[in-house]
């Protein structure tokens, strides 16, 4: 039964490979840090983690999960509402709240839960969901899953937004739903027009936060806070498995009502075994520091404007934005794969990306500054990708 379609499948993968596109996993041997092992044995710099704030391997977050391994032990074998939360829940939930300055909150396995189970508790076909063209696959497959009517507004574009409001109005409810940070281009939402826009035309707002918590804003506290509008965004969605340490989970959070809905009907938290008790601890005590000291995001905005003055400087076309990804534009999708393992051999590890991640045509590197990072390690990265793109014939 398996001959056809394993036929089908060898000559699909066989045609990525010749294509140059085909993605192979590299193999890391250390913690995620500034640098890491693979399993050649070889150090390199890491130049495309999320591990913006460089938490991933901090010693106060090690010893968080520790603690909570010791004392709640490795899982809970449950989901939730069954036999499956624990204090140490309770007390995440109630931090990020906090954090937010929100009513509540609600845990998940993944942020891609969080997103794919906010949709269809909270609307029905007599709703409207209004989203950017360019959101995370996981706010689109959360629109799939719901019934609400669907329209789509061109990237950023406030105008089209305003258009699709428009055509809104006959249903009952409308939320308009955008990335905080688009994780591809690395640029920010406009969310004070799109706030101003929702009071006009009586929408809720939903903002994921999954690449901006806990370092864009003055505090951390996202893209509400950057553009002035904290308490105006409705629902926020966001991930622990980024800055915030690095590992599993998600979380939104938002008014009340919405939360305890999303407990009530949320089919990712209803089916979906407990946060690991080491997961929760750990993030505990990431809250607390970034909580304590504004010190890593500074740290990490310093870093970010080194590193791009000197990608500029070298003559390199970058996606322009204030967030600490930067794309380092190459068009070409073989291209990228070939710019990417030449990094290698200099010890910088970073990732080519290509249809369908990004748009045809838009293959890039897409960079990534870490606190984490010292100038000498950004000064070995831009000298990496000046070496190799003039050898490539992407720069002079």
């Amino acid at each position: 039964m398996y001959g056809k379609i394993k036929n089908h499948l060898t000559s699909e993968l066989k045609a990525l490979e010749d294509g140059g596109i085909y993605k192979r996993e590299r193999i890391i041997v250390t913690p995620q840090g500034a640098k890491v092992k693979v399993d050649s044995g070889k150090e390199v710099i890491i130049m495309c983690a999320n591990n913006y704030l460089g938490l991933s391997s901090h010693p106060e977050v090690i010893k968080g999960a520790k603690e909570a391994l010791d004392t709640h032990g490795y899982g809970m074998s449950s989901v939730r509402f069954i036999c499956g939360t624990q204090d140490i829940h309770k007390t995440l939930e109630r931090k990020i709240a906090e954090f937010y300055g929100t009513e509540d909150t609600i845990l998940y396995a993944a942020a891609f839960d969080a997103n794919g189970g906010v949709f269809e508790p909270l609307f029905t076909e007599e709703d409207a969901i209004i989203s950017d063209e360019l959101n995370h696959a996981s706010i689109i497959d959360g629109i799939r899953l719901c019934k609400a009517q669907r329209y789509r507004y061109k990237h950023s574009d406030m105008n089209d937004l305003e258009e699709q409001l428009k055509k809104a109005q006959a249903q009952r409810f409308r939320i308009i739903v955008t990335d905080g940070v688009f994780s591809m281009d690395g640029d920010i939402a406009k969310m004070n027009e799109i706030v101003a826009l929702a009071e006009k035309y009586d929408a809720l707002v939903m903002s994921d936060e999954c690449h901006s918590a806990g370092f864009i804003g003055k505090t951390g506290r996202g893209v509400p806070e950057y553009y002035g509008v904290q308490g105006k965004v409705d629902i926020i969605t966001g991930t622990l498995g980024k800055a915030l340490g690095g590992a599993m989970g998600g979380y939104t959070t938002g008014p009340k009502e919405i939360i305890d809905m999303l407990r009530q009907k949320s089919r990712p938290y209803l089916f979906s075994n407990s946060l690991s008790p080491a997961i929760v601890g750990a993030s505990i005590k990431v809250f607390d520091l970034l909580s304590a000291t504004t010190e890593l995001r500074d740290k990490l905005e310093a870093n970010t404007k080194y590193f791009k003055d000197k990608i500029i400087a070298a003559g390199f076309d970058i996606k322009p934005g204030d967030s600490p990804i930067v794309p380092i534009m190459l068009y070409d999708a073989a291209l990228s794969q070939k710019f990417a393992d030449r990094l290698l051999e200099e010890g910088v590890y970073a990732i080519g990306f290509f249809y369908p991640v990004v748009a045809k045509g838009q293959a890039r590197i897409r960079t990534q500054i870490s606190a984490a990072h010292s100038l000498e390690d950004l000064d070995k990265a831009a000298n990496a990708f000046i070496q190799v793109g003039k050898e490539l014939g992407v720069i002079k």
